[in-house]
């Protein structure tokens, strides 16, 4: 009879500890381990990332960062990390949260526009992806991948059409340039290399072309207008004159991309440049900047007209007054002069 007492106790006790083992077990994997308000917080974890790091980024989002070590240990997550942008919704358990961390690596929205230099887009991409804006630029900027694709090094921008792009935030380098050269070539398909051929330029001179237009006006609607003024240009072997050439030169031959000029100087109009297209006749070699995709369909469907010349309209800011005959230009040009003056804008 005592035996059997000490035999049901054992069980008994047996049962207890399992139980209360169970439920420690249930607590840890199981129970809601989170400790911010929002919905989803995210974190990045780069591609070198140890237990450590994850525990540095991950452990202040937590009620018991402990309790998470410790299932992440036993599903042998903390050595099998893989660097990337990983959700952690509110009210995760412990086993959530590490499932997330293996497989749930979201992408990012990574955007760009108008940048000048491939060192500009460089620090742009950067500043969205892990990959640092050194091994960027050179990617953008590798001698043989633009010979590869016949572009020199004025060229380095053309592929990198402006628009929001869904990426992995780990995305290295070379595979965000693939990207890109894809997405150029799929962009270059079809309807928009009919119209390009159509008007006889190719994507690269559409583009170039459409860097102009692009700096000349930010009214949308405005540029399928400045771009038939230059494409009739072109036709009639007129140069181009366009400013904004003349402004990416100075810059360019300075080095200096945060220069503001606000007004063109006759003495400005003599340097020694490509790009300048007050001295060289047809399209510059290269992009002035990144066109917007506006300025290059504006491009490959510009308005049908006779004008060869605009200057700004100070009656309607942001906008341009278009004329067919260089006696009429003078006399739009005359109200753009004396605001100008009267504003004392020397640069």
């Amino acid at each position: 009879m005592y035996l059997k007492r000490i035999l049901l106790f054992v069980v008994f006790l047996g049962l207890l500890l399992g139980g209360l083992f169970a439920a420690m077990v249930y607590r840890t994997f199981f129970s809601p381990n989170t400790a911010f308000s929002n919905e989803v917080a995210y974190i990045y974890l780069p591609s070198d990332a140890d237990f450590a790091q994850v525990m540095e980024q991950v452990g202040p989002l937590l009620k018991d960062p402990d309790a998470f070590a410790a299932v992440a240990r036993r599903k042998q997550y903390a050595t099998r990390i893989k660097g990337g942008r990983y959700p952690i919704e509110k009210g995760m358990n412990n086993n959530e949260i590490v499932n997330s961390l293996r497989s749930r690596n979201t992408p990012v929205k990574v955007s760009f526009n108008n940048q000048e230099t491939p060192s500009l887009l460089a620090g742009r991409i950067a500043s969205q992806l892990e990959a640092d804006s050194a091994s960027l630029y050179q990617a953008i900027t590798d001698p043989e991948f633009l010979r590869a694709n016949g572009w020199s090094q004025d060229q380095a921008l053309l592929p990198y059409i402006p628009n929001s792009y869904e990426f992995y935030w780990n995305t290295p380098s070379l595979e965000f340039r693939e990207r890109m050269l894809k997405e150029y070539q799929r962009f270059w398909s079809g309807e928009r290399l009919e119209k390009a051929q159509s008007q006889g330029l190719s994507p690269e001179e559409v583009i170039a072309l459409a860097s102009i237009v692009h700096k000349e006006t930010a009214r949308v609607e405005e540029r399928p207008r400045v771009a038939g003024v230059y494409l009739n240009r072109l036709r009639g072997g007129m140069l181009l004159q366009a400013d904004p050439t003349v402004i990416f030169a100075l810059k360019k031959s300075t080095g200096n991309w945060d220069t503001v000029i606000r007004r063109v100087l006759y003495r400005d109009l003599e340097i020694d440049s490509p790009f300048n297209t007050y001295k060289y006749a047809g399209i510059p070699p290269g992009p002035i900047a990144m066109p917007d995709i506006s300025a290059i369909d504006a491009v490959l469907n510009p308005e049908k007209h006779q004008y060869l010349y605009f200057v700004a309209d100070t009656s309607r800011p942001g906008f341009h007054l278009f004329a067919q005959t260089l006696a009429q230009h003078n006399r739009n040009r005359e109200q753009y002069v004396r605001w100008i003056n009267a504003q004392d804008i020397r640069r």
